[in-house]
């Protein structure tokens, strides 16, 4: 199992946690289906940040009645 493809890829993760800054750009979420594009956020499997600001989630419960974890971005304020 050295190698090859029984190696299990470790990059798929929450780059980044409630209430740390982010860039333009900057990868939030990488490959996993669980967290939701919020506002200020762009992507389906690798969530980006659309402007720089603070992160922060939020849940909301779907019509179906299964809650999804939603990643947001709260723009920075302009000097």
């Amino acid at each position: 199992m050295t190698g090859g493809f029984s190696t299990p890829k470790k990059d798929k993760a929450n780059k980044v946690s409630a209430g740390m800054s982010v860039k333009t750009g900057q990868i939030l979420v990488r490959g996993v289906d669980t967290y939701k594009s919020g506002v200020n956020v762009k992507g389906l499997g690798t969530l980006i940040a659309q402007c720089p600001g603070e992160v922060y989630f939020s849940k909301k419960k779907t019509s179906h009645g299964k809650v999804r974890t939603f990643v947001n971005v709260k723009p920075a304020e302009k000097k």
